[in-house]
């Protein structure tokens, strides 16, 4: 390195002392040379680029594009021209600073769009234009959700009247694009109807169609499945419950028989019919006393009976004689005078008690989802038992054993007999699962090794072009003109000394053709033979350059 070092002033001079074909050639071999390193050092420092955004429609590509040239964000193209590159550090920042600009907007408008209204709109276009924005800013709720990749939202909203007779209530339909192996269950639809029904007045959730990307009416699936006696609901709660049973089964078991050492399946015959049951019941009464009187009347009256008196005929059918005081009434005519008789009385008495009725009415009301038979089978491992050896062995388990395991499941279950439940209990060994061990992943395949071996490949690659071209072109290269400047310079002094007659006593092949060290060994030979004639010599030549 010292030695190319001390070679570059050299090798000024020898540039100067160039023909100009041969600066020509030098300046633009290192013109092509700098060029070089440039583009493998910029090369070398090219950014990964990551997707910005994908499959986005022109209106929005245009925007976002115009938007990057602003921000100053180098960005290109994918090959078919679907998505938008960006260096991979900046995707999230430049995702952020898009969004609080509104972008991208998805290729539908929102009530921005009313922000640009018109002086003089007519009504129609205004309330047009509101439905377009009702409809964007609903498809961009329901864009939202995980499983949806595109919403659009079409609303029929009735020119309201003054008639009531005439009103008609608002509809809607709602196309949805999902993403690919993604599914809405029946909670999910739910949520969407529910949510363009509240967003649009007097919008019933009957009203409202939901479509998937194939064409198939997703909105009136659950009602379908109700009405033909399936309802997922009921499924789940099937499973939930007999998962719960197994769970409380190798619950109580798997201390007992070691973790991995038992498996149980329940099947549960669940009745999910509604049964209301009203029922009067009507009982003879008791004895009065212990009954509860609801009414009772009674009634009594007196009567004196004056009985039959006088003779019959026209006599005794007389009025009687006119009272005077005293007040006597003397007998009628023809009737024998009695002395202290008097007529006997009559004595009426009338009670009517009503009693309460012995009435029992019963409304029954049967819940929904009750258990009609459980039927369970446990299936429970060998003992496992080590040998003095210290293998392994199995070996079954005992009666009391299983009797005890048995029993405990049982309670575990809540076994009811007369409900029909049935119960399992086997004794086996189980085989065993040989895992299949997965091959890792070579290091050469991992995606993160990969990358960084690109990225370290990168200046690997600058720096051996860079010591190619320093120790392949650049040195060569001045070590070729430092040694013509010291070929010229020789030549030179060789000319200097045949003119002051020292070359006659060099030997035959001194010249250009001979070698530094060769000519500087036949100098050094020659001052030791002859001193006073190079003293000569480089008096002459100090002379000279004084001139």
């Amino acid at each position: 390195m010292a030695e190319t070092t001390a070679a570059l002033p050299m090798s000024l001079q020898g540039f100067a002392q160039m023909q100009s074909r041969q600066k020509i050639v030098a300046m633009v071999s290192a013109a092509a040379i700098v060029a070089a390193l440039v583009g493998a050092w910029l090369w070398a420092k090219q950014p990964d680029y990551a997707v910005l955004f994908s499959n986005l429609s022109d209106k929005d590509g245009g925007s976002i594009v115009s938007a990057l040239s602003q921000q100053n964000v180098p960005y290109k193209f994918s090959e078919g021209g679907g998505a938008i590159l960006v260096p991979s550090g900046q995707v999230h920042d430049v995702r952020l600073r898009l969004a609080s600009i509104g972008l991208p907007k998805g290729g539908m408008v929102g009530f921005e769009l009313m922000e640009t209204q018109k002086l003089g709109i007519s009504q129609f276009a205004e309330q047009v234009n509101y439905q377009r924005a009702l409809e964007g800013e609903l498809a961009r709720s329901i864009q939202s959700l995980a499983a949806v990749q595109a919403a659009r939202v079409h609303l029929a909203i009735p020119k309201q009247s003054a008639f009531l007779r005439d009103g008609q209530n608002p509809s809607a339909s709602v196309l949805l694009n999902l993403h690919p192996g993604r599914t809405l269950d029946a909670g999910q639809i739910s949520g969407i109807v529910h949510l363009v029904s509240s967003s649009v007045p007097q919008l019933a959730a009957e009203s409202v169609t939901v479509v998937d990307q194939g064409g198939n009416l997703v909105s009136g699936m659950k009602d379908r499945q109700r009405i033909s006696g399936l309802d997922p609901t009921q499924l789940d709660y099937v499973q939930q419950l007999e998962k719960s049973y197994i769970q409380r089964i190798e619950g109580i078991l798997t201390p007992i028989t070691g973790r991995g050492n038992v498996r149980a399946q329940v099947t549960a015959d669940v009745d999910f019919s509604q049964v209301e049951q009203t029922a009067e019941t009507y009982k003879p009464n008791g004895t009065p006393e212990a009954n509860a009187i609801r009414s009772q009347q009674s009634s009594e009256s007196a009567s004196r009976d004056p009985g039959a008196a006088g003779i019959p005929g026209a006599l005794s059918n007389q009025p009687p004689v006119p009272a005077t005081a005293p007040i006597t009434a003397p007998s009628a005519p023809g009737t024998p005078a009695v002395s202290g008789a008097q007529p006997p009385i009559n004595t009426r008495k009338d009670a009517t008690v009503n009693y309460e009725l012995d009435k029992t009415t019963r409304h029954i009301r049967s819940p929904t989802g009750t258990v009609k038979r459980l039927s369970v089978a446990v299936a429970v491992n060998h003992k496992q038992l080590t040998g003095s050896d210290g293998k392994l062995s199995s070996k079954p388990l005992s009666e009391n054993e299983l009797k005890q395991i048995t029993d405990l499941t049982r309670e575990a279950m809540g076994y009811n007999k007369e409900r029909g439940d049935t119960l399992n209990v086997a004794n086996t060994p189980f085989e065993t699962i040989v895992r299949e061990v997965l091959p890792e992943t070579p290091l050469w395949k991992d995606p993160s090794v990969i990358s960084l071996a690109k990225e370290i490949g990168r200046y690997l690659l600058f720096g051996a072009l860079a010591t190619w071209l320093f120790f392949g072109v650049v040195r060569p290269f001045l070590r070729e003109i430092a040694a013509r400047a010291a070929a010229e310079r020789e030549q030179r002094q060789l000319t200097a000394a045949q003119e002051s007659g020292v070359a006659g006593h060099l030997p035959a092949p001194a010249g250009a053709a001979l070698r530094f060290d060769q000519k500087l060994l036949e100098a050094k030979t020659l001052a030791k033979q002859d001193p006073k004639l190079v003293a000569n010599v480089i008096r002459d030549w100090v002379d000279g350059r004084e001139r």
